[in-house]
């Protein structure tokens, strides 16, 4: 049996909420985030349907004098590592040492900053560029500042694992309070794609869901008219502490992860193992670290984005692994959206309160659920159940698989 950590503080920005109840609800009640990029957006006209957090005032978590110069990826993680700490309790120095503290907060940094200066450096020349771009820019940039915000000086990384980072970001965490490097670790995944340089690239990837008149019908995980996924912006953080630790403090404990798996496809950069062969092997890995068999397993948060490949190809490897005892399995990206590398994250927060509450949220807008993704899907409604373990996978382009078991509080 494996060694779980406890998960003591959730911070989230998404398109659905920023308490991780009221992200719970609305993915449970179908209160759906996709909207059409309005007018005078840099997104209207260039994609039909987008999911937006909203909007965060950068100098209430960044120095004022700094603020203008911060990505928008940045900002949400910060806010969402300080409401982590605070649901978790933790002000670092006061409650923990500052070096017995780590940040594992990924992403792939701010590109929108890039984008922006490179339009600076066209229109105004060399000099046009702000010397202010790399803090902007650079994809450890969301894990220092935290570090900075807060005064945490142990351990600091960002993995870039593309849509897989937060979920391996929670794996990493795990790791290094496994090992003793630390007694809390903030962790988690930011990501703001909404601009059109990277909307375009998935657009003419020809990756993104078109065509829908009700954008809120747009993302369709597992259902046989997706035609492809919805960007969405969004940050997630959580607080993770040695169980001795956190009960030392008198910590609430809302759940631990009880393991992790993670490995890759050798296969192709943007297209996934087609029989899930891989992903598949993810989760045999993180079943064993838990000292979990499928049975224990009740509920399976997918990545499932809506792509034709990647549904079919995940739904391949969750009927390989779990057979006869598949769980009943949901996208909660149907409301949601695809958010990138911070959809690992959120999707272990539902996880968490899906343990609490005893209720399995379910996919919308699977309407007519594709045979090629055979899967015990929960539909329509969510389904009541109380369950001891939840598994949540993410997958990134160049074929990194991440599963993540998050179990009920022990203590």
């Amino acid at each position: 049996m494996s060694t779980g950590v406890a998960v003591t503080g959730i911070g989230l920005v998404s398109p659905v909420g920023t308490a991780v109840d009221e992200v719970f609800d609305a993915v449970c009640a179908g209160r759906s985030g996709l909207v059409r990029p309005p007018e005078g957006h840099a997104l209207h006209g260039v994609v039909d349907v987008a999911a937006f957090s909203p909007a965060v005032d950068a100098a209430s978590v960044i120095p004022a004098k700094e603020a203008r110069v911060v990505d928008r990826s940045i900002v949400m993680a910060v806010r969402a590592a300080g409401d982590a700490l605070a649901d978790a309790g933790i002000e670092v120095g006061r409650d923990v040492d500052p070096y017995r503290v780590a940040v594992v907060v990924s992403g792939v940094g701010g590109l929108a900053t890039l984008a922006d200066q490179a339009v600076e450096r066209s229109r105004r020349g060399r000099l046009g560029v702000s010397p202010f771009m790399l803090p902007g820019v650079l994809p450890n940039m969301a894990a220092a500042r935290i570090a900075i915000k807060f005064g945490v000086r142990g351990y600091s990384s960002s993995v870039g694992t593309a849509c897989a980072a937060g979920g391996q970001s929670i794996g990493e965490a795990t790791r290094i309070l496994r090992s003793g490097e630390a007694d809390v670790v903030v962790c988690g995944c930011t990501e703001a794609p909404l601009f059109p340089t990277f909307a375009d690239a998935f657009g003419n990837a020809l990756a993104l869901a078109r065509g829908w008149a009700d954008p809120t019908t747009a993302s369709r995980p597992f259902d046989r008219r997706r035609n492809g996924l919805v960007l969405g912006e969004a940050a997630g953080v959580l607080v993770l502490e040695r169980p001795g630790f956190a009960r030392a403090r008198g910590a609430t404990v809302h759940a631990d992860v009880l393991g992790w798996g993670a490995t890759s496809d050798a296969y192709h950069p943007t297209t996934p193992r087609p029989d899930g062969s891989s992903a598949a092997e993810s989760m045999r890995i993180a079943l064993r670290d838990a000292g979990l068999s499928t049975g224990d397993v009740g509920y399976l948060n997918a990545h499932g984005t809506g792509t034709k490949a990647g549904d079919a190809a995940e739904a391949a490897a969750i009927r390989d692994v779990y057979g006869d005892a598949m769980p009943p399995v949901s996208s909660t990206k149907g409301v949601t959206g695809h958010l990138l590398g911070a959809s690992g994250a959120i999707e272990a927060a539902i996880g968490v309160v899906a343990l609490r509450r005893g209720l399995l949220p379910p996919t919308h807008n699977l309407d007519d659920p594709d045979p090629a993704c055979d899967l015990n899907h929960v539909l329509e409604q969510p389904a009541a159940a109380a369950v001891d373990a939840v598994m949540s996978n993410s997958f990134g382009f160049g074929g990194h698989n991440v599963s993540v078991i998050l179990g009920r509080a022990n203590g």
